[in-house]
This record gives C-alpha cells, structure tokens and sequence, in this order.
C-alpha cells in the first residue's frame, strides 16, 4: 500500500491541488465518496467549498485504506496532466506501451536502467510528480525492490 504512504505524506494543499486538477463539472473525483461518507445527497456535496471536499476524500481513503482508489486518483492526475512524465519513464526503463498504457501486462521496467531515468525526470518534472509516480511503480512491479528502494529514498 505505497500509495496510501505516499497519500499520507502528501501536504493538504498538494493533495488539493490533485484533487481540484480532476474536478469535472464542479464536483471532484471522490465527491460522491465523500457525499455516502457524510450521508449527504450527491447534489449537495456542491454546497461544501472544494478545499473541504479534497480535505475529506482523503480521510475517507487513508480511513478505508483504500489503495485501489488511491492508485486510480493518482494515476489519473498523471495521466491526465503529466502524461509525458509517464511515457518517458516507460521508455528510458524499455517498457513497451501505447501512450503511457501497458502493451503487455508482464513488462517490466530494467531495473538496471532505473536510476537514469530517474535522474532524467527529475530534470524535466516536478520531483513531487516524480515521486508520486514512482508510488505507483513500486505497487505496480512489487517484484522489483528497486523500484520502491528509490521511491523510499524519496520520501
């Protein structure tokens, strides 16, 4: 459960802004979540000021430790905002994929070639980007520990 980690080190204004980042029609992803959880009708969720709604989606998720939804949220903000970040990762560790989404589901990144790829994205993006995907990596490959081994030493 990396992610639900990497959530819970998160400042409240980053996960903010992730969470406004994929706000659709005024209602953010986990809106209604957050609605079922505070027993209010989906509509009325609207009511609450954003800032209080990402606020409380992730409590209900570091409540229910809930990593799928975690790993959606996150891997959607990448996807959707950074999704060059992603590519180029897939490509500098010989991953093969179509935009980002896996070909193969048994591919898996050179471990050998990790380290450089790394270093080459903390050069074109936002480290805190870097590292959230690299959350994600280690709950993806649980088979390659240096895969989290970096992302701990991130943390």
């Amino acid at each position: 459960m990396k992610v639900i980690e990497q959530l819970k080190s998160l400042s409240e204004q980053r996960f903010q802004e992730i969470y406004e980042s994929l706000a659709q029609n005024g209602l953010g992803p986990l809106d209604g979540e957050v609605a079922k959880d505070l027993k209010f009708r989906p509509q009325a969720i609207k009511k609450l000021p954003f800032a209080q709604r990402a606020k409380r989606a992730r409590i209900y998720m570091e409540r229910t430790h809930n990593a799928e939804l975690c790993y959606e949220l996150f891997g959607t903000y990448l996807m959707k905002g950074h999704k060059d970040l992603v590519t180029d990762f897939l490509d500098a560790t010989g991953v093969e994929h179509k935009e980002g989404m896996l070909e193969d589901n048994d591919a898996r990144p050179d471990a050998a070639k990790l380290s450089a790829a790394i270093a080459d994205l903390d050069k074109k993006y936002k480290p805190e980007d870097v590292t959230l995907y690299l959350s994600i990596c280690s709950e993806q490959w649980p088979e390659l520990p240096e895969i989290e081994s970096l992302w701990r030493m991130r943390m």
